[in-house]
């Protein structure tokens, strides 16, 4: 990967961290959801006049994708509703980046070499470490069940996702129709839960649609990547968020402990450089 394409990938991670602090810290994180999806769906409409659709052949990725994401807020919102912003977010990205690799094997005939994965397993491995080293007797498992599954549908919309957008003949397309969808999910979110939208103070409104925009910048961004660039690698990059959110979550939020913080970010940039000088 070149230093631009990891620049990208960089600062779309530290935009993830930022949206799943703005839902953490969220009095109702089910109508948080809902609008981020709004957030996605609404600049996705005014700009699809530009973009144009993708192909034919993308389509079913996009219905594949939207469906999956269904899934994920669900998990997102299980996950966040029990565990720590320090604790569910690492465990949920941290096995994203092996099963993304190991899927792009099969899925998609792409082959790393041996310090790509070596990278690879060097981000997983710090993010382990930040994830159970913020484990102990006050653990809620319901939240790290969920985080499971959150890393999992991570995991299957990253591929279908990166498949799809190197499909479509036209990547803003595939990224644009892919975020209008998310209005079904936001039907979906709104019309068993409108009087609690309407409920929910008008600040948390605001900071709900302007994380939809950070969501989905965040997201374009690496979409725009994968179209190039190899999809274990790209997402393995991308987990570096962890750090931003482990950082948020003790700064913003309080959360502890401390300890393990440091060697878990060590970690991670370590693989991160091996990736950096992988070609």
């Amino acid at each position: 990967m070149t230093v631009h394409a990891i620049l990208i990938v960089l600062f779309a991670a530290f935009l993830h961290a930022l949206w799943n602090a703005v839902v953490k810290g969220a009095p109702d994180k089910a109508i948080m959801l809902g609008l981020i999806s709004i957030g996605h769906a609404i600049p996705a409409l005014a700009v699809l006049p530009f973009t144009g659709f993708p192909v034919m052949a993308a389509i079913p990725y996009i219905i594949g994708s939207t469906l999956i994401h269904w899934g994920y807020y669900w998990f997102l919102n299980t996950a966040y509703r029990y565990g720590d912003l320090s604790v569910v977010y690492p465990i949920s990205r941290g096995i994203t980046p092996i099963l993304v690799a190991l899927g792009a094997v099969f899925l998609a005939g792409e082959f790393l070499p041996p310090g790509a994965w070596i990278g690879i397993v060097c981000i997983s491995a710090g993010i382990g470490c930040l994830s159970f080293g913020g484990l102990g007797k006050g653990t809620n498992w319901v939240g790290i069940a969920a985080a499971f599954g959150t890393g999992l549908m991570i995991a299957s919309y990253s591929l279908v996702d990166g498949i799809g957008v190197r499909l479509s003949g036209n990547t803003l397309g595939y990224i644009t129709v892919l975020f209008v969808a998310e209005i079904f999910v936001a039907g979906f979110i709104f019309s068993t839960r409108w009087e609690r939208l309407i409920a929910l103070p008008k600040r948390y409104v605001w900071s709900g649609l302007a994380g939809g925009i950070i969501s989905g910048l965040a997201y374009g961004l690496v979409l725009y990547v994968k179209s190039f660039a190899p999809l274990g690698v790209v997402s393995a990059l991308r987990e570096s968020s962890v750090i931003f959110a482990s950082i948020i979550g003790v700064m913003w939020f309080g959360e502890g402990p401390k300890s393990n913080r440091l060697l878990a970010a060590i970690i991670v940039a370590v693989g991160i450089v091996v990736l950096a000088l992988t070609r």
